[in-house]
């Protein structure tokens, strides 16, 4: 090959992201050797059809796997490189989780027998599937840590959980198995109360304790396991929900119904449209028929835009087999929670709709 079509390794270092002394390692380790060594003084030359093996190895190599692995990687086909990848996670998810097991450990003994401050004593399922409902609505914003927290509220006769994403706002509130008579608020991590839920709603009683920096989950039978709190501020959620105007116009519809409906909705966007004759949904642009949905309707007529993200999984998680929309206009908060039980309500922002009624 000419040398003018030859890179050399400073250039193939800037071209492929990685540096010169990694070119010269993978070269030794037969990964990725040179097109051409200059035999006088012994350069190395890359050609520009190596770029994009260069690239992948350093990929790959970005998420700790194994030279061998990268290897097998880099001499395969498409699906068995996919394959090998998936593996690759996998393994990685077990090494964290493990490490988080032992990290708890570590954490109990450490803390020895002293308890905590108990805050709470919730039936384990119950507790587990509040969580899981509610943390529907967080968010993973390196900007905003705080989003993907759960809110912990607990007063002398009830826990509130709170997560809000911006775009939806899910708070439930429970009744405590028995009450600690106090007050406590604080911000927990997400990852640590998705890791713990297994054991919780597996056991019959939890309680919570609050230490700093988190909270601990004391079982009987089981190790406690720890979860972080949060320093960053919540959202003043509580400000908005008082913020709130009067609903003007109410739809209750089968939840199953309206969920299948979303579910065959062609688009990103997605149009309620509520009448004195009912709820029907569509495309924004009109060019599909709405599809109406038996529904129960009070107060004025109303048409409200959302993004798909938003709307399903507020919608999703109700419980209940009916859904009560409360709507204030075509620019404020919609109000989703069960038609018959009020403990887990959820907030969805409605966006901008150039055809609003």
């Amino acid at each position: 090959m000419p040398n003018s079509e030859l890179m050399p390794i400073g250039v193939f270092a800037q071209r492929s992201g990685l540096t010169s002394s990694a070119l010269r390692f993978y070269a030794d380790s037969g990964l990725l050797p040179p097109a051409d060594v200059d035999p006088a003084t012994g350069y190395r030359y890359y050609a520009a059809a190596q770029v994009e093996r260069a690239t992948t190895l350093r990929r790959l190599r970005e998420i700790a796997m194994p030279l061998a692995t990268v290897e097998a990687v880099l001499a395969t086909e498409a699906n068995e490189a996919v394959r090998l990848l998936d593996e690759h996670v996998a393994k990685i998810e077990e090494d964290a989780a493990a490490a988080r097991r032992k990290a708890a450990a570590i954490k109990s003994a450490l803390v020895g027998n002293v308890p905590g401050l108990l805050i709470a004593t919730l039936k384990g399922p119950v507790l587990a599937d509040a969580v899981e409902q509610v943390l529907t609505a967080t968010a993973y914003e390196p900007a905003m840590a705080v989003l993907a927290g759960l809110r912990i509220e607990v007063s002398d006769k009830a826990i509130a959980l709170t997560a809000t994403d911006r775009y939806r706002l899910s708070t439930r509130t429970l009744v405590p198995a028995r009450p600690a008579g106090l007050t406590w608020a604080g911000t927990v991590d997400s990852d640590d109360l998705r890791a713990a839920l297994a054991d919780v709603r597996r056991s019959a009683l939890i309680r919570i304790e609050a230490v700093p920096h988190g909270i601990w989950l004391r079982m009987p039978e089981r190790e406690g396991l720890h979860c972080r709190t949060l320093s960053e501020e919540f959202p003043d959620h509580r400000l908005m929900l008082a913020s709130l105007n009067e609903a003007t116009t109410r739809a209750t519809v089968s939840k199953n119904l309206l969920l299948r409906v979303l579910e065959e909705h062609p688009g990103e966007h997605v149009v309620l449209h509520i009448t004195d004759h009912g709820l029907s949904v569509r495309p924004p642009n009109d060019e599909h028929p709405r599809i109406p949905l038996s529904t129960t309707v009070t107060g004025r007529t109303l048409q409200v835009q959302f993004e798909m993200t938003t709307l399903y999984p507020a919608v999703s998680t109700a419980i209940g087999p009916d859904v009560m929309l409360d709507l204030r206009g075509h620019d404020q908060p919609v109000t989703i929670r069960s038609a018959d039980c009020g403990d887990l309500t959820t907030l969805a922002m409605p966006i901008k709709s150039d055809h609003s009624a």
